[in-house]
């Protein structure tokens, strides 16, 4: 059951926004996650969107749901993949008019205390319709991560960049600040990609819309807690999807 959400109330009320946090066995990391979000940007909601989780996360987010009205949960039944969790919270944002939808890992590899740089950021600028948490604008950084998946990461970035021809730095980082009414335009029915692939994806067709787009420096830190999802059966079908995607563009 969807609780209900706060309201601006006048020109000086703050923004609405939500925080959306997809996630698939993070029992680990959901609970002092969302309890992160909360603190970095305090008026804004928080959404889980867990896709079954055999370990109990959905459980540990309905125990938070219960005592704080600005954490949601959704649980999707039968579905798995990236992409299909962060389209369904787009559209839960957009449904539920909020001003400014934001993403981030559930793995703590966005600390969400560089949240309000992102926000800051978007309210400074009444045209920019994405704000993204860049570790490769100058001042960002990866920390944790071996030599070959920043040669992986430097290469997927290269591909999109030049293929794709998207003017940004970091186009497969998830730490981001939309402006809902571009994502409105850009029609999220529109999004086909499953998995890690869709962070390209949206910025490809938000691009096509005319959607501008800066980089705030962030520094991204490899989880420390939990397994990752992205094995090389994954990275080989985004890495697919994205040449179908330069294919079209």
């Amino acid at each position: 059951m969807i609780t209900d959400l706060s309201k601006r109330t006048g020109p000086d009320s703050p923004p609405r926004t939500l925080v959306a946090v997809c996630t698939l066995n993070e029992a680990e990391n959901v609970v002092p996650l969302v309890r992160a979000i909360r603190q970095a940007i305090s008026h804004a909601d928080v959404l889980v969107v867990d896709d079954e989780s055999p370990d109990g996360t959905a459980s540990l987010v309905q125990k938070l749901q219960d005592t704080d009205p600005k954490v949601h949960l959704e649980v999707r039944r039968g579905e798995r993949g990236l992409g299909g969790a962060i389209r369904f919270a787009m559209d839960w944002a957009i449904g539920r008019d909020y001003e400014y939808f934001i993403n981030l890992d559930g793995d703590f590899s966005h600390d969400p205390k560089q949240l309000p740089s992102l926000f800051q950021r978007m309210l400074q600028s009444g045209d920019v319709d994405v704000v993204i948490g860049s570790r490769y604008a100058p001042g960002g950084q990866i920390v944790g991560w071996p030599q070959r998946r920043l040669l992986m990461s430097r290469m997927v970035n290269g591909f999109a960049k030049t293929c794709l021809r998207l003017p940004v730095r970091d186009c497969s980082g998830a730490m981001r600040c939309y402006r809902v009414t571009a994502l409105k335009r850009a029609g999220t029915e529109n999004f086909r990609v499953q998995g890690y692939a869709i962070l390209e994806e949206i910025l490809v067709r938000l691009h096509r819309q005319g959607a501008s787009m800066v980089e705030v420096p962030i520094t991204f830190t490899d989880r420390q807690r939990g397994k990752s999802k992205l094995t090389l059966r994954e990275a080989l079908r985004s890495s697919l999807q994205m040449v179908r995607l330069a294919v079209r563009s």
